[in-house]
């Protein structure tokens, strides 16, 4: 079997304002560890693929930046789609891409480049599962994440019918958008689990399924096999892969994942990610606390001193600073339409 690896690095991180930027988004930054979080990811994949079939999708602003990062990875691997058109229109064309240059029975493992990943070996033993039931039975995998809490944040997955010869692996019986919290505590004590976004098939079967099922990508592939700019730009309007694929497709199957799986979504995800104190505050840089608890601190160039605070996300960066509480940070985006530009585009 062949194995290439697909990671997804496009996307500006608004969540992460003020650090995140366009020129410097949140897979660039060492959000989990001390590494940029698209650095953590290459190095999770590479004991499972070589740089030389592993391919990077991001935007035309950041391919400079990923071949800083990643020297190793040859230059036409960091893939820069022309526009967004949606997931699945990009990993259409990454399996297009895989089927030229190596094989239509290769096959490709989907990643995003922003998670935080507890258990490295175990996700890549997940994989290695995966890419063994993709190959063997023409299926198209998704790893579903056992569930830790009942997050509202998440998609979900219902497994369905075992598959005869498989432990654990399962038909997927249904994909669920993100629920309300009562929900999401039902969906998980029924055995639920957290749609990661972590696929795997092979290029030729997955391109089979978009011909068959997705008419928003088909005809453009069909009609641009050289020419990328002219697919992207014929798709009037993107579609995720979940939608254009997964939940229309007969092939999909379900493998549980148990391996410290976060995709660290805002400032307030960094407590489960990070090595805390003893009093649960997550902190990076020149940070000073006293009778606090319970605090994200992240301060770049600056320092910064906490006392007798909990639950606060304090972010100081280059004469900003950005308070506000865990359960506020995910409403970032509200936040930043809102500031004057003088404000706003400091960062």
């Amino acid at each position: 079997m062949t194995q290439w690896a697909v990671v997804l690095a496009g996307g500006v991180g608004s969540r992460f304002w003020p650090v995140s930027t366009p020129d410097r988004p949140k897979q660039l930054l060492p959000l989990a560890t001390s590494e940029p979080m698209l650095a953590d990811t290459l190095t999770r994949l590479a004991p499972l693929v070589p740089p030389e079939r592993t391919l990077v999708l991001t935007n035309e602003g950041l391919v400079n930046a990923i071949a800083a990062l990643a020297p190793a990875l040859p230059r036409h691997n960091i893939v820069a789609e022309p526009r967004p058109a949606g997931t699945a229109a990009a990993l259409a064309w990454a399996a297009h891409l895989i089927a030229q240059r190596g094989a239509w029975e290769d096959v490709m493992i989907s990643v995003h480049a922003d998670w935080a990943i507890g258990d490295p070996a175990g996700f890549r033993a997940a994989l290695s599962t995966a890419a063994r039931i993709a190959e063997a039975r023409h299926a198209l995998v998704t790893v579903g994440v056992v569930p830790v809490r009942p997050d509202p944040g998440f998609g979900y997955i219902q497994p369905g019918d075992a598959i005869a010869g498989e432990d654990h692996a399962r038909r997927v019986a249904r994909f669920v958008e993100k629920p309300d919290r009562a929900r999401a505590e039902t969906m998980m004590r029924d055995g639920y689990l957290w749609n990661s976004g972590i696929f795997v098939w092979r290029a030729g079967d997955f391109l089979d399924e978009i011909a068959a099922l997705t008419p928003e990508i088909a005809p453009h592939l069909a009609a641009h096999p050289n020419d990328m700019a002219g697919f992207f730009g014929a798709i009037t309007s993107g579609i995720a892969v979940d939608v254009g694929v997964m939940e229309r497709s007969a092939r999909v199957v379900v493998l549980p994942g148990d391996f410290g799986w976060d995709d660290v979504g805002t400032w307030a995800a960094l407590r489960r990610v990070r090595t805390n104190d003893a009093r649960g505050n997550a902190m990076h840089g020149d940070v000073h606390v006293l009778d606090a608890a319970n605090n994200v601190v992240h301060a770049d160039g600056n320092a910064v001193v906490l006392y007798g605070v909990q639950d606060l996300v304090v972010v100081s960066r280059d004469g900003l600073t950005l308070v506000t509480t865990t359960d506020r940070a995910a409403d970032l985006k509200k936040l930043i339409e809102s500031l004057p530009p003088r404000i706003r585009d400091q960062a």
